[in-house]
């Protein structure tokens, strides 16, 4: 995978951007970054602008606070996208960033023209997750980030740690520090977003990985029935990180689902 560099800008976050068009924003998940995001970079930016912000505390931006809220993150990203002069934008939305993605519909629901919630659900909690919540911030407490890191990086891939996309992804984690893996954990036990499913309008697509550890299939099953006229798409033989195990079928299925005109 080639792995660009992060851009810094007057905005406080590093991001990545690539292309022209209506702007296409993807948000990554827990211990992960931009870099994440190459190969939705370089197919998308054929047709839209395409904007790969990292959250505090992630990424270029690890010397930042990390933020313990998912609201916190919504609001982070809003703000990130008005000093980028972004009215208006298609969202993606992965994994906790499938949350912060559900969470900025219902903080500014008319500027978002669509919506897709992939590897994610409407739980902070999940239910029927590889471990507990709790589990996990023991072990990032015990074990140290670097190690978490790599033990649930190698989750997200049917492959496990063989897996071509796992070494970008345990290198991502490596950088995040031990107070921001337990600030985004404690954000995602803080959220349920179940009550405002009814309130998100825009067309929205709900992507799931069929081998996904980290959320089984009632989170994505609740969002698909809880968003009225939501599409589902279900990738076969996929884990948690399915845009980078098949990302050929993943883009196929954005693509169509995307306008290119707005």
């Amino acid at each position: 995978m080639n792995i660009s560099t992060p851009l810094s800008a007057e905005n406080g976050l590093t991001y990545l951007r690539k292309g022209h068009g209506f702007p296409l924003v993807f948000v990554h998940g827990f211990l992960g970054g931009a870099a994440l995001w190459e190969q939705q970079l370089v197919s998308f930016s054929d047709t839209f602008d395409v904007i790969v912000p990292e959250l505090s505390g992630y990424g270029g931006n690890t010397d930042q606070l990390s933020l313990d809220t998912i609201e916190g993150y919504a609001d982070q990203i809003l703000t990130f996208l008005d000093r980028l002069g972004i009215g208006r934008f298609h969202l993606v939305g992965h994994s906790m960033g499938g949350m912060i993605a559900q969470q900025m519909a219902a903080m500014a629901p008319v500027r978002i023209d669509r919506l897709v919630c992939y590897g994610t659900g409407p739980q902070g909690v999940m239910p029927n997750r590889f471990e507990t919540i709790d589990t996990s911030k023991d072990r990032v407490r015990n074990d140290g980030a670097a190690a978490t890191a790599h033990r649930i990086a190698a989750t997200w891939f049917t492959e496990g740690k063989a897996a071509q996309g796992f070494p970008i992804c345990a290198m991502m984690g490596e950088n995040v520090s031990v107070d921001t893996a337990l600030a985004g954990l404690t954000a995602m036990e803080g959220w349920d977003g179940r009550a405002a499913l009814d309130q998100i309008t825009q067309p929205t697509l709900i992507l799931w990985g069929d081998r996904d550890r980290s959320y089984g299939w009632s989170q994505p099953e609740a969002l698909w029935r809880g968003i009225k006229g939501s599409s589902l798409g279900v990738l076969p033989g996929c884990g948690h990180n399915a845009h980078m195990e098949k990302p050929e079928i993943f883009n196929a299925m954005i693509k169509e689902f995307l306008p290119e005109n707005v």
